[in-house]
């Protein structure tokens, strides 16, 4: 574990806590909001999460030959969360689109705040 230093450490494993905690608190919004594309965004988070625990791993056991799969399989999951991530901002993007309502007697569109969870 001597590979980083105790400010490196505490970097790598805050961000961990950070990203289950962003993950959590996106899942609860799709709930409050009752937008399933927020859930979306938490599941295609996970990727990414794998990625980083996969590099925490790695440093931890001071980046043997061994475990030189973990640096693949942190690739793997970085690409494929970059395209989850992509995906589901997509998703949101489309479900904010059809939340977009006509107003009466008017030819400008106004976000419905019942869709958009507002």
């Amino acid at each position: 574990m001597h590979v980083l230093s105790i400010p490196t450490w505490i970097i790598h494993v805050s961000s961990v806590i950070e990203w289950i905690a962003a993950i959590w608190l996106i899942w609860t919004y799709g709930e409050v909001t009752k937008n399933r594309a927020w859930y979306a965004l938490s599941l295609g988070m996970l990727p990414a999460l794998v990625s980083a625990m996969c590099a925490c791993t790695w440093h931890y056991f001071d980046n043997p030959k061994s475990l030189e799969w973990l640096v693949t399989l942190q690739a793997a999951m970085t690409v494929l969360g970059n395209f989850t991530l992509l995906l589901a901002g997509w998703l949101i993007w489309r479900s904010a689109k059809s939340a977009m309502v006509k107003t009466p007697g008017s030819q400008d569109q106004t976000p419905s705040s019942t869709n958009l969870g507002l």
